[in-house]
């Protein structure tokens, strides 16, 4: 049976992944639950992690812990305050170790990062952009992290320059969900060429983007619009107008872009239109790579 050296955990705020890793860095299982903080008090997270990983435990030793994302927030399990920029992805130097009551796991939490001007934050997606940076040593440029909240990301040096949060994600959801546009999006079709043509009149046009929205509606009423038409015109709508606010950070530099599936080639589609340079990468890769990264700190400093 192959030993359980360590295990690597990405905590969002509505799901955990954990890897449990052999020594040398092979995946010896990947799993999941839908146990994020949003369903989490403090006190449950100990639990919510046994009820994943204990039942591969070792009775006779305590196994490395290493946790990214939110379950270092404030209302998560240990709060692991945040580093500021300009700075390299946070390691095992500066995460918080938890105190457990199960003798089993020794858990360190690694910290975000913080911006004071413009205001933001991250966690979790610094771990992936140590990620890239094992992937990709040297790299200078723009990194792109698609998700409810897509974070822009400037670096040099081996080191976070500056960002830049957009909630696109969350405001295609809202819209989906609670606007009177959710009647015109059900569906799960695309449209590529809908898509396309979205995110050219919002670069262009961001001004004109609450009347472009509403006219989706009109357009299913009185032309039938099919859904699948109408939700690639939202989401490359939002798309656009991120693209358009971000263009600071991405016109003229490289871009390692680290997203899967269908939002992740939604990006790629409409950076490559404005003639972007993109390089895509598979970002739960670059999650393990990051975590694997701080785990092998822990081990340089002498830790288990």
């Amino acid at each position: 049976m192959t030993v359980l050296d360590w295990i690597a955990v990405d905590w969002g705020t509505s799901n955990q992944r954990a890897w449990l890793m052999a020594p040398g860095g092979a995946v010896i299982d990947s799993r999941s639950s839908d146990r994020g903080m949003n369903t989490l008090g403090p006190e449950a997270y100990e639990s919510a992690l046994l009820d994943l990983v204990g039942d591969a435990l070792p009775e006779d030793r305590a196994v490395p812990v290493v946790i990214c994302g939110m379950a270092g927030a404030r209302q998560g399990w240990r709060e692991a305050p945040y580093r500021a920029v300009p700075c390299a992805p946070p390691g095992i130097a500066e995460a918080t170790r938890v105190e457990t009551a199960d003798p089993r796991i020794d858990v360190r939490i690694l910290p975000g990062i913080r911006q004071d001007r413009p205001a933001d934050v991250m966690r979790g997606e610094e771990t992936q952009i140590a990620g890239i940076f094992a992937a990709h040593p040297g790299f200078d440029g723009t990194i792109c992290l698609p998700g409810t909240h897509t974070k822009w990301v400037q670096v040099s040096a081996g080191e976070v320059v500056s960002f830049r949060t957009f909630i696109t994600g969350e405001l295609f959801a809202l819209i989906e969900g609670q606007s009177v546009l959710r009647h015109t999006l059900s569906g799960g079709g695309w449209d590529e060429a809908a898509f396309a043509d979205a995110v050219s009149e919002a670069i262009s046009h961001p001004a004109r983007t609450a009347a472009t929205l509403f006219s989706l509606r009109a357009e299913a009423l009185l032309h039938d619009m099919p859904a699948d038409a109408a939700r690639a015109r939202l989401s490359g709508t939002l798309i656009g107008l991120e693209i358009g606010g971000a263009r600071p950070y991405w016109l003229g530099r490289p871009v390692i872009l680290a997203g899967g599936g269908a939002l992740g080639a939604a990006y790629a589609a409409a950076l490559g239109a404005q003639g972007a340079e993109v390089t895509t990468l598979d970002v739960r890769t670059i999650t393990l790579a990051g975590l694997s990264a701080a785990r092998a700190g822990m081990q340089e400093t002498g830790g288990t």
